[in-house]
């Protein structure tokens, strides 16, 4: 349902709005375009009050500069809506004026909003890939399963001359959110082996790319070969007497487990590496 508020809106800007089960969208693209922006266009505003829509919401927003789309999250039982909203300017700048401007702004009496830069992940981390493989191979190789990788990240080994070997992981990018969230579902379920094994995957950091220094500072270990009775507080309690934990994420049969401290996910991957779990 369209409110009158709404229309009013249209009339003013010849904006679009659509409305599925789940969410209301404004625009995308603007009748006068431009095309859709970069990837650091977009900002999450969070906290809304339920009963606010568009009518509100993008005459706010609009202060701080043209907006390309406004994706407002609906609950389909009541028809509010979720609290969240997605909001894409034109001008990556604005993006930055917006967070700046909404952030702890009081849409209502004593109910501040949450505004942050919101960047779609297009990178995925790949576990267990031989280490005799090349950037290339794995390129070739995860393509024919997978559309859209642009990218493949690899790192050397630190004592091996042969540049073109692996640590046994990679970090890939996608053109776009939908064919990373898609190579993810497909290749997470087990269903496509790479290189005839099974692999690991999970979403990476979006914000950088990692160098030799940063992955001197990681604190996370990938464990594999779980049986389906592990659990994730099996797989905390085998690894807690090295030091504390963070969290752990099983995934069929592997994990991750997130250290505090890099020096103790070291010292757990020199005593536990190879060890059979009784």
């Amino acid at each position: 349902m369209i409110h009158n508020q709404d229309k009013q809106i249209i009339e003013r800007t010849g904006y679009k709005i659509e409305i599925t089960a789940g969410q209301r969208k404004y625009g995308g693209p603007p009748p006068d375009g431009p095309d859709r922006p970069t990837n650091r266009s977009e900002v999450f505003i969070g906290k809304l009050p339920r009963e606010i829509f568009e009518d509100e919401l993008i005459p706010l927003c609009e202060k701080a500069g043209k907006i390309w789309d406004l994706r407002l999250m609906i609950d389909p039982t009541s028809g509010f809506n979720k609290g969240y909203c997605f909001v894409t300017y034109c001008f990556p700048g604005d993006s930055t004026k917006a967070c700046e401007q909404l952030n702890g702004y009081e849409i209502r009496p004593g109910k501040p909003i949450k505004a942050n830069s919101s960047v779609a992940n297009l990178r995925l981390f790949i576990g267990n890939i031989p280490k005799t493989k090349s950037k290339e191979e794995i390129k070739e190789e995860l393509s024919k399963a997978v559309e859209g990788v642009t990218e493949v990240i690899i790192y050397t080994p630190a004592d091996e001359a042969d540049k073109k070997k692996n640590r046994g992981f990679c970090f890939i990018d996608f053109d776009t959110h939908k064919n990373a969230s898609a190579a993810k579902r497909k290749l997470a379920n087990g269903r496509v082996r790479v290189f005839n094994r099974d692999i690991a995957v999970d979403w990476a950091d979006p914000d950088e790319e990692p160098d030799d220094d940063i992955m001197s500072q990681v604190k996370v270990l990938y464990v594999r070969n779980l049986t389906s009775d592990v659990s994730e507080n099996d797989v905390k309690d085998f690894f807690l007497p090295y030091g504390n934990i963070e969290r752990v994420r099983k995934v069929r049969d592997y994990a991750f487990v997130h250290f505090d401290k890099r020096d103790d996910a070291l010292n757990a991957m020199r005593a536990l590496n190879g060890k059979v779990k009784e």
